[in-house]
């Protein structure tokens, strides 16, 4: 009898063009949205989330030492560099097939078995914009890219934080932020205007959905670089209440996560934690000694607030270093996701093979092109060159990468 019932829902099913919904596998990641009590993430089943994961850098924001250049440094001059090179044209199908190939479902799924629960998706805010973005020069795929990974992370039960790695008139002053060399974001009123009308559509399309645990307002905002550093800490705060304020209008189940100052390092900018139910914050932290003492002022700030405290970024050491931090940071509960999944060579979960030729590609990144004449001069064959940049295509999907198992077993995963 139970057979004859299910064999009948399913010609209904097909009758009925599948309009009886299928609910897709969900993993982990359970209805109803990750809630902080204290200095613990909870899940909706009531048991405490400490994060362990990695970063999907250079997917959605290109960085040029992803690519082995060192100049070509942000996502506007490795764009202005491949079309330099292969023509504007060329460079906009070289983006499109490697948003479609750099991250896939195969790559969620690998991350997945490492034992992993969460991924940090970096962003540009022009993916939500109708500005000039990899490759796109009208309505930006934001939505679509970010819905497809919702997707399939929710099929695999992993979560999701959305970091905004790039805001409107740049928050960090550096290649970080693909900006134009200073935290304008903190001077305009433009570019908070957009920042906030970001953050209030994102939060509206995402609003209901528990696979994003939350939303990373600013990456590294603040470089420690300018003279008037002290007085740009001193709207750090404002700036965030802000951004929040417009995701409340339309968002009350998300967290909000709040990054300290200079590289996610200094959290003695917040003199108002209490201004949200929902906030945690995150810190980042490359080299140093990886022990308690090189974060304890970090503790000490999570401590005081009695929020939860999380390490969005860190990697680019030893297997022991990373090893010895882990246990650290396990012992004094901050969960940490890896930076980054991928890139060429080691120091990532899997890396890159550089393709034949990409020497040419990188030769012509660091040459000098301050003229029309330098970059005639600078440029490879054309059949070179793009053959070169779509094997790159090919070598960066997840079956031709090579596993750094030593990278992975080091984060306390598999």
């Amino acid at each position: 009898m139970k057979r004859t019932l299910l064999t009948l829902c399913l010609v209904l099913s097909t009758a009925l063009g599948c309009h009886i919904h299928c609910a897709p596998k969900t993993g982990n990641v359970k209805e109803g949205f990750v809630a902080i009590k204290g200095k613990d993430l909870i899940k909706p089943d009531g048991s405490k989330l400490f994060i362990m994961g990695t970063n999907l850098g250079n997917w959605l924001n290109p960085e040029g030492y992803m690519f082995k250049f060192t100049k070509t440094n942000s996502a506007r001059f490795i764009n202005e560099m491949f079309s330099q090179l292969v023509g504007p044209d060329f460079t906009a199908e070289f983006w499109k097939a490697f948003k479609d190939n750099y991250i896939t479902r195969a790559d969620i799924r690998f991350i997945k078995e490492t034992g992993a629960n969460t991924v940090r998706l970096p962003f540009n805010y022009k993916m939500f914009t109708d500005e000039d973005y990899m490759g796109l020069t009208t309505k930006q795929d934001g939505f679509a890219r970010i819905d497809t990974l919702v997707e399939w992370c929710r099929q695999e039960g992993l979560y999701l934080i959305l970091d905004m790695h790039d805001a409107p008139g740049g928050q960090t002053g550096d290649n970080i932020d693909d900006s134009y060399g200073y935290p304008w974001l903190f001077e305009s009123e433009a570019s908070q205007k957009l920042y906030c009308e970001i953050w209030r559509k994102i939060a509206a399309h995402y609003k209901n959905e528990p696979v994003v645990l939350g939303y990373e307002l600013l990456n590294e905002p603040i470089a420690p670089y300018f003279e008037k550093m002290a007085e740009l800490n001193g709207k750090l705060e404002g700036i965030y209440k802000k951004g929040v304020a417009a995701i409340r209008e339309v968002d009350k189940n998300h967290i909000v996560l709040l990054g300290g100052a200079q590289w996610n390092g200094n959290f003695k900018p917040f003199k108002d934690s209490k201004f949200d139910k929902k906030i945690m914050y995150t810190c980042h932290r490359y080299g140093g000694e990886a022990t308690k003492a090189a974060i304890q002022a970090i503790i000490n700030f999570r401590d005081s607030v009695n929020l939860p405290m999380y390490m969005g970024e860190i990697g680019h050491n030893t297997a022991e270093w990373q090893a010895a931090f882990c246990k650290v940071m396990r012992e004094n509960n901050i969960g940490y996701t890896f930076w980054p999944y991928k890139k060429m060579d080691g120091s990532s979960f899997v890396g890159i093979t550089p393709p034949e030729n990409w020497a040419n590609i990188i030769h012509f990144s660091e040459a000098p092109r301050t003229s029309y004449k330098e970059i005639r001069e600078a440029r490879p064959d054309q059949n070179i060159a793009r053959k070169a940049m779509m094997d790159f295509i090919e070598a960066c999907k997840l079956k031709n990468c090579v596993v750094q198992k030593d990278y992975i077993g080091s984060l306390g995963m598999k």
